[in-house]
């Protein structure tokens, strides 16, 4: 049985914990600094080479504290990640682009520093999180990023919403829809990008690694995961790995919904702002994303072609990208 001590103890504790994770420096947020394994010319060495690198929260209207990190100053970018992944693995293009911008990553509910709950796994609810943050930070005419995941987070935030808060658009890599319909053809399913018939399959390989085959479910993305030999790449998932502790079981909730959506109509219909689409030779959605391209008025699309190509791309070679998407938001349209 605790005495009164201990007690004592154990609230200082919590206190401090809780002061720490709602504090605005990056260090003092991870309570620890961070040495980059691979030193890289023109990079920060450490975590606190980073200056004015920030994390901070704020409470949507059903009580989730969403983090996310923040630097730099002038046209806001607001990057939403893919599935399972948070800030710390942007750490590099957040470098790169607060030299110019002011740079937002935010971590999804159940990734990164975001609060844990039993609650709100859908995308519709992700896209609210999303309207929220934009009201929290007054971003009234912002540029929207989203990776993977990230890109069906705004696809459904601009179902909802419209697109009278965005200024340009950027989608890397995400298919239209990940589940294939029995009675589509299969240039339909390459258009829309789908990669399983089984959204069951699909988050059992995803969560717990059981096997499957490349008819039920596309593996690719995993594979290419595993072709590791970028450094800027070692350097932020190393540094993710280490500084976040994610729930697999938490995070695995969303993924049901994710995998069932189709946002063929959105990109029929509903993106009339100009839009920039990043994917790579190794990617296997390289069709998809010209589909969507020929969908979208004023969208241009990127190919990589390098041996980073891939679904990763932007963290393999975040000076590529930085610098493609850098043009693409100062480019002025007709």
């Amino acid at each position: 049985m605790m005495n009164k001590v201990h007690i004592l103890l154990l609230s200082m504790f919590l206190a401090s914990t809780s002061s720490a994770i709602f504090a605005r420096n990056a260090v003092d947020v991870l309570a620890q600094d961070y040495a980059f394994p691979n030193k890289i010319n023109g990079f920060p060495e450490k975590l606190s080479d980073f200056k004015g690198l920030e994390i901070k929260k704020f409470k949507t209207s059903d009580q989730v504290n969403i983090a996310y990190w923040e630097a730099g100053k002038g046209t806001p970018l607001v990057f939403i990640p893919g599935w399972s992944a948070n800030g710390a693995e942007f750490i590099n293009i957040i470098y790169l682009l607060s030299k110019h911008y002011h740079v937002y990553v935010i971590d999804p509910r159940n990734q990164g520093l975001s609060d844990q709950v039993d609650y709100g796994s859908r995308i519709s609810r992700l896209s609210m999180d999303l309207k929220e943050f934009l009201d929290h930070n007054k971003l009234e005419k912002a540029n929207l990023i989203g990776w993977s995941m990230g890109a069906s987070i705004i696809w459904g935030y601009i179902d909802l919403f419209g697109t009278d808060k965005i200024n340009k658009l950027a989608f890397i890599d995400e298919p239209v829809s990940i589940y294939a319909h029995a009675d589509w053809t299969e240039e339909r399913r390459l258009n829309l990008g789908a990669m399983t018939t089984s959204p069951e399959r699909m988050i059992a390989a995803f969560t717990k690694n059981e096997p499957t085959n490349q008819l039920v479910v596309d593996m690719n993305v995993f594979v290419r995961y595993q072709v590791n030999d970028s450094l800027y790449f070692q350097n932020s998932e190393e540094f993710a790995q280490t500084v976040i502790q994610n729930s697999p079981e938490k995070m695995s909730a969303v993924l049901f919904d994710h995998a069932t959506n189709n946002w063929e109509d959105v990109i029929k219909y509903k993106i009339n702002v100009p839009t920039a689409i990043f994917t790579g030779i190794y990617s296997n959605n390289v069709q998809s994303q010209k589909w969507m391209n020929s969908m979208i008025k004023h969208s241009k699309l990127f190919i990589y072609d390098d041996e980073h190509a891939d679904h990763f791309l932007a963290f393999k070679d975040p000076i590529k990208f930085s610098k493609d998407l850098g043009n693409f938001i100062e480019a002025k349209e007709n």
